[in-house]
């Protein structure tokens, strides 16, 4: 569930229909109370689009370690739905992932080209597509895992 329909799952149970208005709250004037306040549709479309945005940029974030070049598309729209993902392998292999709720998947091979007549199937982590087409992204990923767990043997040990 994307941040912007997790807020409007939100809006819709923070507080429970009830049967009657507390006295507290008559009281209080508090009768139509909305911790969320009055937020139209278009509020959240705009967070959608940012949000897939801020979706592909932190899958970028936590995988270029691991990879010779990465970054989300410039050319490519962002869309409610969806976002672009560019992706060199340590291996010199150029795709662009396509980014839905769905998962990743390769939709061209090389940057910024999606290619109509491909139907590679969608992967739910960045880290399941690229142990898929990298050897060397699961060589660089294991090796940074082990030198994590190395500090913090080290850190325990201290």
């Amino acid at each position: 569930m994307r941040r912007a329909e997790h807020l409007a799952h939100q809006r819709e149970n923070i507080l429970p229909e009830m049967d009657y208005d507390p006295p507290e709250l008559k009281e209080s004037g508090f009768t139509n109370f909305s911790v969320f306040g009055d937020w139209e549709e278009s509020e959240f479309e705009v967070a959608d689009v940012k949000d897939m945005r801020l979706e592909a940029e932190a899958v970028v974030n936590d995988v270029i370690f691991a990879v010779s070049h990465m970054s989300v598309s410039k050319y490519l729209p962002i869309g409610e739905d969806v976002a672009f993902i560019n992706v060199e392998t340590k291996e010199g292999n150029k795709y662009c992932l396509e980014l839905t709720e769905a998962g990743l998947r390769v939709v061209g091979y090389g940057f910024d080209q999606v290619d109509e007549s491909l139907s590679l199937p969608y992967h739910e982590t960045v880290y399941s597509l690229l142990d898929s087409l990298s050897p060397a992204y699961r060589e660089a990923f294991a090796n940074a895992l082990l030198q994590r767990l190395e500090a913090l043997k080290q850190e325990t040990h201290d």
